[in-house]
Order: structure tokens, then sequence, then C-alpha cells
């Protein structure tokens, strides 16, 4: 592999499925800059956008009986975002042993700094039991046509 090769395949892996957007003039709070609740909004545009792009859709997750959920969330502003400000939302799975997936999003300017890095931790819900799925991983590659963006 070249290095250009190389270091294409390393963002690749640290950002996973990417999403872009401009900051739009009503998500710009009194002191300028992105509010901070809208860049929660991205987190989540981004991570169904990855959905999406494995293969599922709203409709298709119902169809299946299951639900992503969010158990916990964390965020981590690290420079501003402004009005106008080309943004890149990347979305990488990291799959534990049991019901869980972290999923780590970084959120940068077009010119690469990063703005912040949101983490969660998520579950498949089952939508009858309500309860989280005990194979997670195995559910998706069932019914995913891309599961790959989805660490599975």
């Amino acid at each position: 592999m070249t290095a250009t090769a190389t270091a294409a395949h390393a963002d690749v892996v640290e950002m996973g499925h990417r999403t872009h957007l401009t900051v739009r003039g009503y998500e710009i709070d009194a002191l300028g800059h992105v509010a901070g609740t809208v860049y929660m909004q991205y987190a989540e545009h981004a991570r169904w956008e990855c959905l999406a792009a494995a293969g599922l859709t709203v409709n298709d997750l119902l169809g299946a009986g299951i639900m992503p959920v969010i158990l916990e969330i964390t965020i981590n502003y690290r420079t501003e975002l402004r009005f106008g400000d080309d943004v890149v939302i990347g979305c990488v799975f990291a799959w534990g042993e049991r019901k869980t997936a972290t999923i780590t999003q970084r959120i940068e300017r077009g010119d690469g700094a990063l703005a912040a890095e949101v983490t969660l931790l998520t579950g498949l819900l089952d939508l009858q039991t309500r309860k989280l799925v005990a194979t997670p991983r195995e559910r998706l590659r069932g019914i995913a046509t891309a599961p790959e963006l989805l660490g599975v």
C-alpha cells in the first residue's frame, strides 16, 4: 500500500461513514456559533445517514421489529463551528461482546479541525419485548445490505 493509500485507509477507519453538511443560519446562537444542542442533532442525522447507507431505512427497522436506542451519550466540544462552515460527521461502530456498541462520531470542520466528538452507547430494542436484542450484530447482518458500515 502506498503512503497516500495508507493515509486514506487510516482516515476511513477513523471517520467511518461520513455525512457532509453546511452550517445554516438558524443553527447559530447568540454567541455567533453553532448552538450546543445542534451538535447532537448533527450526530443523530449522521447516524441515520449511516444506517441508510448500510441499507436500513426506518421502515426496514420497523419491519424487523427493532430500533436503535441510545443508552448513554457524551459530547466533548473542541472548537466552534460558525455560519457557512462545511462540516463532516463520521460514524464508527465498535461492538462489545454482548448487546451494545459504542459509536464514536468526530464532527470536523471542512478544514479538518475537530469541532466536537460524540461518544454513545447504543443497542437494538426489540419493539415487542421492549428489551435489548441479545444478538444485535447477527440481526443487523441479516437485514443490512452494507453491514460493514455498521461494524458487523
